[in-house]
């Protein structure tokens, strides 16, 4: 069975995803709402959060989607390269993403045209590397490619005939 203390990288990974979104989340949209809704009521406008189409709300509010749309494809690889190939390199990965992740609200800009900013490419891209790297990984290691489970273990490193005759490892 594997080490349990082998994950702390991976979680700790996990925590700072979880930190950003969440600062993303109540910090800079609730934040970014309440001050559109005291300078609308200032200049005698309504605020509308949802239906507005107000330029800095919108860039938020892409900045929190956006985090929101690839957390889960991002931690379900992270955690399967941890599991089937190599926590300390998930962490290296994991780390490299949530740092990029975290700097997409300031690429984006404070404001969003139609066009989107090709600023935020310098983030995008090499997320979906990252993550593809991590899936791409997981799998060949799951198959029995290199750095994965040696023939007659599983993944978790039990050997195939302990599990079969019902051994715990």
């Amino acid at each position: 069975m594997q080490d349990p203390t082998q994950f702390q990288g991976p979680l700790a990974v996990t925590v700072a995803y979880f930190l950003l979104w969440y600062s993303l989340l109540f910090g800079l949209q609730t934040r970014t709402k309440y001050r559109l809704k005291a300078r609308y009521e200032k200049d005698g406008k309504v605020f509308d959060r949802y239906f507005g189409q107000d330029p800095e709300m919108l860039a938020v509010d892409r900045a929190v989607a956006n985090t929101h749309e690839q957390m889960g494809p991002f931690l379900a690889s992270l955690w399967l390269f941890s599991f089937f190939a190599s926590p300390t390199h998930a962490t290296w990965l994991g780390a490299a993403y949530v740092a990029l992740r975290g700097l997409y609200p300031f690429l984006l800009g404070n404001r969003v045209s139609k066009v989107q900013s090709k600023r935020v490419a310098l983030v995008t891209f090499p997320c979906y590397a990252i993550v593809f790297t991590l899936l791409g990984g997981a799998a060949w290691a799951a198959l029995g490619g290199r750095g994965g489970a040696r023939a007659g273990q599983s993944p978790s490193g039990c050997s195939t005939s302990s599990l079969a005759h019902g051994e715990l490892c």
